[in-house]
């Protein structure tokens, strides 16, 4: 049996010899979380589309001649609307600053100079952390939330249904990318999984969305799913992810072949 080679581009599984005689120019961080799905996708959900998206984007990047490099995803995020189920484990915002910093710390140590943070999880909230940061180091930091920006025209083209958590877009894209983890109902081979209904506030200014409020995921949902995932396939989640990933690693082609001066990012 062959045994794969190390992929130069992810750092958990390359070595000091080779990084002694190839320098990285951008670092990518992928952050995830452990969390409910509604009842048939994974806990690490988000850390697996995050670990997934940042590898092969890294990947593309890299046959561009790119010096990308995808350091260890970050399996848990902030959770603090989702405890009231069980196992969702949780680190607080500040947690969460102070980890990357250290990170940022480190990679500002090693020369690395250009970082993206590849946010797959709702629940947490790195703009802050850009701009807290923004003058205590070297490291240019840009933030990616894949499932927003880049995805929504891609999201209204592929998917049948809008996606908020376990719905259409993720559970099409765990059938693509780890299907053994996808819960189906022995007799019919479907889903196991509601709706993905959710509740509607008391009050019409938060159901509009012009006053925000951290949701309660016990209440808004029945078994934390928001959205419908009964429209998922895994030819979906392929198509999507491919579109995105392109996308991804063409922006860092770019930030990878980008000199940092006095006008950077402009």
């Amino acid at each position: 049996m062959t045994t794969p080679a190390p992929r130069p581009w992810i750092l958990r599984e390359v070595n000091y010899g080779f990084i002694k005689e190839n320098p990285y120019q951008v670092a990518v961080l992928a952050m995830g979380a452990t969390e409910p799905h509604n009842l048939h996708l994974p806990y690490g959900t988000d850390a697996f589309e995050g670990e997934a998206i940042g590898s092969r984007a890294c990947e593309l990047a890299w046959q561009r001649g790119a010096k990308v490099v995808l350091l260890p995803t970050m399996p848990y995020g902030t959770e603090t609307n989702m405890m009231e189920f069980p196992m969702a484990m949780n680190l607080n915002p500040s947690t969460l600053t102070r980890v990357i910093t250290d990170i940022v710390d480190s990679l500002a140590k090693h020369k690395v100079l250009k970082l993206l943070i590849l946010n797959s999880h709702g629940g947490n909230d790195f703009k802050p952390v850009l701009r807290e940061l923004t003058d205590k180091t070297p490291v240019k930091i840009f933030l990616c939330e894949w499932y927003r920006g880049m995805a929504a025209e891609l999201t209204a083209k592929i998917f049948e249904n809008s996606d908020d958590h376990a719905g259409e877009v993720e559970t099409s894209l765990i059938q693509f990318l780890k299907p053994h983890l996808v819960a189906t109902n022995p007799l019919t081979g479907k889903i196991a999984a509601d709706a993905g209904m959710v509740a509607k506030s008391r009050f019409d200014a938060v159901n509009k969305g012009w006053v925000s409020i951290t949701r309660p995921w016990h209440l808004l949902t029945t078994n934390s799913g928001s959205g419908n995932p009964h429209k998922a396939t895994a030819e979906k989640g392929r198509a999507f992810f491919e579109r995105i990933t392109e996308r991804l690693a063409g922006f860092l082609a770019e930030l990878a072949d980008s000199p940092i001066d006095e006008k950077f990012p402009f």
